[in-house]
Order: C-alpha cells, then structure tokens, then sequence
C-alpha cells in the first residue's frame, strides 16, 4: 500500500478503470471457491451424520468448527491484511486453505471425526483470511456509493459456487456408498462407514490442488495497491473501527445472517428427506438444496443492477421481511408448499450478506481493515446459530427449529431500516 488517496474514496496508486475491472474479474474466482467449499458443509454433514451415527446437535459441529475459525481468526487476519496488503492477504488465505484440504486425507483414512473437524478449522482459517482481504478490496476498488452493487455482484459468483457444491458432493460424496448404512449390520455396516469415509478423499484432494494453483496465479498477478483513507468521510476521525454504531450492529446483522443462512442450507437435506415434507432420499434431496444456493445466485444478479436505483437498507429489510414470511410458511404448513418455501428463502437471501457488510463499512477510512476483520468475526453466528438450531431439532422437531432462522430476519429487518444509519 503506498499511495495516498483522495477524499470521498481510496484510489488504486497508478491505475485506471481497467484496472478496477481486472482486479474484480480476478477477485470472483475467490468469490465462487469460498461459496463452493462453505456449501459443500452441507452436503457432509449428512454424509459424515450417517458415518459416525450422529445426531443433530453433533453433526452441526461441522459448522461450529468451520465458521468457530472466523471467530479467532478474522481479527489477527485483519490486522495481517493491513500489513501485508490485500493482495498478500489473499495468496497467504489461499495457502491455508489448501491445507485444510489436503488435511481431509489422513482424516479419511483414521475415520475418525475430530481429524474431520480439525481439517474443516484449518479450511475455514483459510477462507476466513480471503473473506477479510477480498471483501473490503471489491468496496475500495471503485466509487464508494456504487460499492453494495459491486459486492453484490461478486458474491453472485459466490453462490453459483454455492449452487455448483450440492450437485459435486452428491455425486462424488453422498453416491459413493454401494449400499444403505441403514440396514446394513456387521462387517457390512463397518465396510459402508470406510466407503463412505473414504469417498471425501477425492473431492477435497482437487479443491486443495484447486487453492494451490490460485494461490499461484495471485502472487503473480499484478493488482491496485489500496491505501485507506487517512480520515474518515463521515462521522469524524475515531479512535478504532469499535466506535461506529453503525458497524458493531452491522457485526451483528452478519452474525444472525450468516448463523440463519447456514441453519437453513445445513437442514436441508435432513428436511426434504422427512416423510411430512418431500421424503427424498439424500442423494436426491442434495440436488434441492441447489435451487436454494441457485435462488441466492438469481437474486444477487438482480440486486448487483436494481441497487444502482434503490436505496441499500430498504432493498435489505424488504428482502429480510419477505425470508422471514417464506419460513413462517415452512413451519406452519407441510408438504410441497413447505419444501418450496424453504427453498425460495434463497432468493431473498441473495443481497443480505454484501448489503451488510457495505453498509456497516460506510465512513469507517482508515479503519476499514479493522472494520472487516470486526464483520468476518461476526460469521461465527454460522458456528453458533445451527447448533441451537440442531439442539431444537433434537428436542422438539426439525419442523418446529426453523422458527430459529425467523428471529434472526426480523433483526435484519430492523438493521435494513434503521440500524445501518452513520451516527
């Protein structure tokens, strides 16, 4: 980072239009690996479920140790990515995750759950890194009130991965067993838990080669150089990032977006599976669960062009206020119309993460490094919320637990509407 920038946004030292354009091309394959490894939870939380004879509240510590790691981890990214700049931030995110990928083999071959869960940390360390550097570096790279857009845009390639993941982890996971852990017995049971086991060892093997050739091309690539503006354009210089009301409710809104998306992506093939609802089987059943990330897809396309002309907070309460409504829905009723409400909550998700995340760095300057690292420590409501959610379904019904993600959209309603105001 070694220009100066000028009032009213960061410029990108030497650089024109084209190169905004380049950097945010580059940016999206980022944007598409870290929402195809976050979905692909989904696809193995049931397939690890069935391995280890899991119940809800244990297989949802598959999340609580991938979004735990944004917790510890996004505040020293933070302060890493303000060193080393965005660029190295982002090749250094890109190492670590290739390491928690590759770590996947050995926990293959011991089949033994921790290893899985260690491997998941390690993943999510990594992308917790590229979540700090990449997310504020698309908001810079360009005029700051066009920046919800932006992100929106990017995090449209986001969820094509979310969408791609489902289809990848039902083939080559949730297939691979040759026979129904279910009925089998014996050394049948003990051979299709190994099968089964073994079946993430191919999969994880070509993301981590995946993360290794990017992290290559990002040391290679020649990006802007960001320098934060030296004060803040609204609300006066401050003494940290933990001043702005604004952004700790914005960490907020991201903590119960986050926790609800998860809680809803991660029960989806568990729900669609329910005789009440759709009965499915999970192979099948993983195949739905990309019409939800595919929705988000659709809508943050639309949103990356109908925000040009509409304000960011009431775009983001009108969406909450509609995903709310949709799972109300789910709860309430059964059958097809409580599968496909379930599944259009996608579409209204679609927006919610980058209009949050835009609004609650709106005027922070100089500490917006430190200001990403606040809102990537609050994706750890995706570690919290789905355990409850799981405890829920444990004890009263999988029907009933959906009214959890309800209360965290009534939040983003009130965030969308007034919490997002610089004070």
């Amino acid at each position: 980072m070694t220009s100066s920038t000028k009032a009213g946004g960061a410029q990108p030292s030497g650089t024109g239009a084209n190169n905004y354009q380049f950097a945010l091309v580059a940016l999206t394959s980022l944007f598409f690996m870290w929402g195809f490894i976050t979905c692909l939870n989904d696809i193995l939380i049931p397939h690890l479920k069935n391995v280890f004879s899991l119940n809800y509240t244990q297989s949802m510590l598959i999340q609580l140790c991938f979004f735990g790691a944004y917790f510890i981890v996004s505040l020293p990214a933070g302060a890493l990515v303000k060193r080393i700049s965005y660029k190295w931030g982002i090749v250094v995110g890109l190492l670590i995750a290739a390491l928690g990928c590759a770590l996947f083999i050995p926990a293959a071959s011991y089949r033994v759950y921790g290893l899985f869960l260690g491997a998941l940390f390690v993943l999510a360390a990594g992308v917790t890194v590229l979540q700090v550097a990449a997310n504020p570096y698309v908001t810079e790279l360009g005029a700051p009130e066009t920046a919800a857009s932006r992100l929106t845009l990017t995090q449209a390639f986001n969820s094509l991965g979310t969408t791609i993941a489902p289809l990848f982890g039902a083939f080559l996971i949730l297939s691979a067993a040759t026979g129904d852990i279910a009925t089998a017995t014996g050394q049948q049971l003990e051979t299709l838990r190994l099968e089964e086991a073994d079946s993430v060892r191919f999969p994880y093997m070509i993301l981590a080669i995946a993360f290794l050739v990017l992290s290559a091309i990002f040391a290679a690539l020649k990006l802007p150089h960001i320098e934060e503006e030296e004060v803040s354009s609204e609300g006066g210089e401050r003494a940290s990032a933990w001043s702005y009301r604004h952004l700790i409710l914005g960490a907020v809104g991201i903590f119960v977006y986050v926790g609800g998306e998860v809680s809803v992506g991660s029960f989806l093939v568990n729900y669609l599976h329910e005789p009440s609802i759709a009965g499915l089987p999970e192979s099948e059943a993983a195949h739905y669960v990309s019409y939800f990330w595919g929705g988000a897809m659709v809508g943050r396309f639309i949103g990356a062009y109908a925000m040009r002309y509409i304000a960011d907070g009431k775009a983001l309460a009108f969406n909450a206020l509609l995903a709310a409504i949709l799972l109300l829905v789910t709860v309430f009723t059964g059958g097809k119309l409580a599968m496909w409400a379930v599944l259009a909550v996608g579409l209204f998700n679609s927006i919610m993460f980058p209009t949050i995340f835009s609004l609650a760095l709106k005027g922070l300057g100089r500490h917006t490094s430190q200001g990403s690292g606040i809102l990537c420590l609050a994706i750890v409501g995706g570690a919290i919320i789905p355990v409850i959610m799981g405890a829920l379904a444990d004890a009263f019904t999988i029907h009933m637990a959906f009214l959890m993600p309800v209360l965290c959209y009534i939040y983003i309603f009130y965030y969308g509407l007034k919490g997002h105001k610089v004070v």
